[in-house]
């Protein structure tokens, strides 16, 4: 039997071409080289252009993200296992059992084959490491210029099984707190160093994690949690001032209850960023009964990514939807959206 690759692709010195988005032979190569070695499994292995999936009992939760990040590999991650810790997060802040992932690649003509295959496997290793299978995807090259080396959008499919469970962005209520799973600003500042060449005495890496089983532990000891949030593109900031809004009510927040690195603080001092806008990969944020605070925070901080977690403050009744919070120094200010844009291409 005729073999249908007899010239394999060169994965170490290699580039991506023209041809490999053509629909020939050169792309059927690249497919099987690279994403399908990377994401093997049995519903991708079906090879047809969508995948037939088996769904347990429950609510269907599905979300769709886009991936632009520069550079491409950063302290902590890069953009695959990023691509995967996003959606995976974006599935779970529903209480949802990550399941599925699809994933779009838009490349360069002229992106190394080196660095495809470097964050396609990061990609894999992200998804096998969070119990999720990449089942059908999709593949896409642009003339030289046509896109920062590397794009990805995944569509992440899950399904809550607990009828108990009712997360929602609308749900918060005048004397609810607030909790957050841990430090925040790590993600942003750590790309940013990256795109700058700056240096810090202590090394600053990203956080991005997959938080599905964090927020497992949390609904399991409290199911009565009424939202939760990853505070991506625009940090605590933009996530408090979305969930006001769909809520109608105000936020009040402590500055000395919220945690921040030693390192990240300075860094924002430096460069006169505010770390409350600044994004964040794999941490989350809950509001939840008062009388349920202690037991939500006691199961965040025996799950390893969640042992920093601190209430920062809580719900409080406000036609006008503001977000307030006490300074160190016993005043107050309003934490308003992030304007314009402080660090672009950052997820």
């Amino acid at each position: 039997m005729r073999q249908p690759f007899p010239h394999p692709l060169n994965l170490d010195t290699g580039l991506v071409e023209m041809s490999h988005g053509a629909g020939g032979r050169a792309m059927a190569q690249l497919i099987n080289q690279v994403f399908v070695a990377a994401f093997d499994n049995p519903l991708l292995g079906q090879g047809n252009d969508q995948a037939r999936l088996p769904m347990p009992a429950g609510r269907l939760v599905v979300t769709t993200d886009g991936y632009v990040i520069t550079p491409r590999v950063f302290p902590g991650g890069d953009i695959g296992s990023l691509a995967v810790h996003g959606t995976v997060n974006d599935v779970a802040m529903a209480g949802a059992v990550p399941l599925y992932l699809t994933a779009g690649f838009v490349l360069e003509e002229g992106l190394p084959l080196a660095d495809l295959v470097a964050i396609v496997r990061s990609m894999a290793r992200a998804a096998r490491e969070a119990g999720v299978s990449v089942v059908t995807g999709d593949t896409k090259v642009v003339e030289r210029g046509g896109c920062d080396g590397l794009f990805i959008t995944t569509t992440g499919v899950g399904v809550i099984t607990d009828d108990r469970l009712d997360l929602s962005g609308d749900k918060a209520r005048p004397g609810d707190l607030i909790l957050v799973s841990g430090t925040l600003g790590d993600h942003g500042v750590a790309v940013m160093s990256q795109r700058e060449t700056l240096t810090f005495e202590t090394p600053i890496l990203s956080d991005s994690a997959a938080l599905h089983d964090l927020v497992a532990d949390m609904v399991e000891a409290v199911p009565e949690i009424r939202a939760m949030r990853d505070p991506t593109r625009g940090g605590l900031a933009a996530t408090l001032n979305e969930l006001a809004q769909q809520s109608g009510v105000g936020m009040a927040i402590r500055e000395a209850d919220i945690p921040l690195k030693p390192a990240v603080r300075g860094a924002c001092e430096l460069l006169g960023l505010d770390p409350l806008t600044v994004a964040n990969e794999g941490k989350l944020l809950a509001i939840c009964p008062p009388e349920r605070a202690e037991a939500l925070l006691e199961a965040m901080r025996a799950h390893p990514l969640g042992h920093e977690a601190a209430v920062i403050g809580r719900v409080v009744q406000d036609p006008d939807c503001f977000v307030q919070m006490e300074t160190r120094l016993g005043g107050r200010r309003i934490v308003d959206w992030l304007a314009g844009e402080q660090l672009p291409r950052i997820c």
